[in-house]
């Protein structure tokens, strides 16, 4: 019976598996269609005014008329959203805005989510994160039960008298349609409960004894609350509390630091976990292959792409070129104009094609994180492999972690400095430093010279700490749950002293 509903279903998301084959054949059309929506959808806005869009036409001028941005520079434009203005960056008003971690100067960007980015992309993205499962796995029977989320760590709150904010997954729960939310899991009032501890609790109680089926959210938070259920059930793994679970959709973080430690609450050979790339900016990538973790770009969500290599990222006269011109194996920076009013906008994040035709991708780190302080350019996907190969040669398994330099003086050379959280701590810690330092090497080559016979570099120096730590340093900033991420690397120390100072006292 399920295998015939589920037939039923994929017959109706036909015409959307044929979208998926059009634009991996032919990604430069999709696109091409892509910008010139956007562009006459815009032109009437103060913003299209002011740069011409009546008279762009392709690429090439669009990136000679528009600057390439980042928040502050569009912070003023935005803020007159806020204020309830229409047609500034974006046709008619935007209401909601998602809000998401601060820049240098402020403590939190106000990202604009307007109704066609909540239908054409975001949801969009939902149903196709369903049709791709579906497509995978056509006997799952995991529409008997509900999606059990973790909402955001904001309340909605107003910004004026016209828009309202939360974290991203606030307001999409806000504007989730009804009929989703038959489907999910806890109500709305549980998951918008700002207090991060306490909406944890009533999500467990609330929820133990439902069917839950799929799960949805970020893997580091997650394990906060699998944790609370299994200590209240006095349950060994979650399929003893939620026998039917079938899939775990994530997002936001690396998921391999974390795989091992979801096999053993999950026990289940079955288990589905699709990694997916959504941001408060816009959702980007979905795997679509179950036996790889990378992720098919997705071109007709109304993002327009442009990629700047890491290498250049800093140069005053940086260029970001499109699509079709990426290679793989190469650091980008992801460059996205949008159907919320982001022109031309560095999100922040750095990824690696894969392949081309169709393009995929992983996210390889932040362009702000990474360790760079003596010439090694250490980036965050060096540092995730680096610190798996150590864990597969010494049984550990890592919880959390971040790393920063420790800068050279009169009687030191310079390292690197990692506060580690385990969950399985090494046979051998020092095994651990020398594999880590090893792998970092092969990976590496900027870091290998570094570390030449102690020329530059020494060893790495690893402070464990004890369980719950990150969780306590990241409570101590307000920014537990939700799309808060843990700092993985910083150039600097302004993650390692706090934390090393927390540490101290107690």
């Amino acid at each position: 019976m399920i295998r015939l509903f589920n037939r039923n279903i994929q017959k109706l998301f036909t015409l959307r598996y044929k979208k998926f084959e059009f634009f991996s054949k032919y990604p430069e059309k999709q696109q091409s269609l892509v910008l010139k929506e956007l562009i006459r959808t815009a032109k009437r806005t103060e913003w299209g005014k002011l740069h011409n869009y009546k008279k762009i036409s392709s690429h090439q001028d669009f990136a000679s008329t528009v600057p390439i941005n980042d928040y502050e520079s569009l912070k003023s434009w935005i803020e007159r959203m806020i204020a309830g203005e229409r047609n500034i960056l974006w046709p008619g008003q935007v209401r909601w805005f998602a809000k998401s971690s601060g820049t240098t100067n402020d403590k939190s960007k106000f990202i604009p989510v307007s109704d066609e980015s909540l239908r054409k992309c975001h949801y969009k993205a939902t149903l196709d994160v369903f049709a791709l499962f579906l497509k995978n796995n056509p006997d799952n029977e995991f529409l008997k039960g509900k999606n059990l989320t973790i909402g955001g760590s904001h309340r909605i709150s107003s910004l004026s008298k016209k828009t309202r904010t939360g974290d991203l997954s606030a307001v999409l729960l806000q504007n989730l349609p009804l009929i989703s939310r038959f489907k999910n899991a806890p109500t709305n009032e549980i998951a918008l409960i700002p207090d991060f501890e306490e909406k944890i609790e009533k999500i467990v109680r609330s929820t133990i004894n439902e069917n839950i089926t799929s799960l949805t959210g970020v893997p580091s938070w997650f394990l906060v609350l699998i944790k609370r259920v299994l200590e209240v059930t006095g349950k060994e793994n979650l399929l003893e509390v939620w026998p039917n679970l079938e899939v775990f959709v994530h997002g936001g973080i690396n998921f391999d630091p974390y795989r091992e430690q979801y096999k053993k609450l999950i026990p289940k050979e079955n288990m589905h976990y699709i990694n997916t790339y959504n941001a408060s900016e816009g959702f980007f990538g979905i795997q679509d292959n179950p036996e790889t973790d990378d992720m098919l770009l997705m071109l007709d969500y109304d993002i327009y792409y442009e990629f700047i290599d890491m290498e250049h990222f800093f140069d005053n006269n940086r260029k970001a070129i499109p699509l079709h011109e990426v290679k793989t194996g190469v650091n980008y920076a992801m460059v996205i104009s949008t159907n919320g009013g982001l022109w031309r906008y560095v999100i922040g994040d750095t990824v690696v094609f894969t392949s081309t035709y169709p393009f995929k991708i992983k996210i390889s780190g932040r362009t702000k994180h990474y360790i760079n302080a003596f010439g090694e350019e250490l980036i965050v996907d060096n540092a995730e492999k680096g610190l798996k190969k150590a864990c597969e040669q010494t049984g550990a398994i890592v919880n959390e972690y971040t790393a920063g330099p420790v800068f050279m003086d009169s009687d030191h050379k310079g390292a690197h400095q990692w506060i580690i959280e385990f969950e399985k701590a090494p046979d051998d810690l020092n095994l651990f430093v020398f594999s880590l330092d090893k792998a970092l090497q092969d990976l590496n080559s900027d870091y290998e010279a570094k570390r030449y016979k102690n020329i530059t570099l020494e060893l790495p120096k690893i402070e464990v700490v004890p369980s719950g730590t990150f969780y306590k340093w990241m409570k101590t900033r307000g920014k537990v749950g939700g799309q808060n991420k843990i700092p993985r690397l910083a150039n600097n120390r302004e993650y390692l002293d706090p934390l090393l100072k927390l540490i101290e006292n107690g």
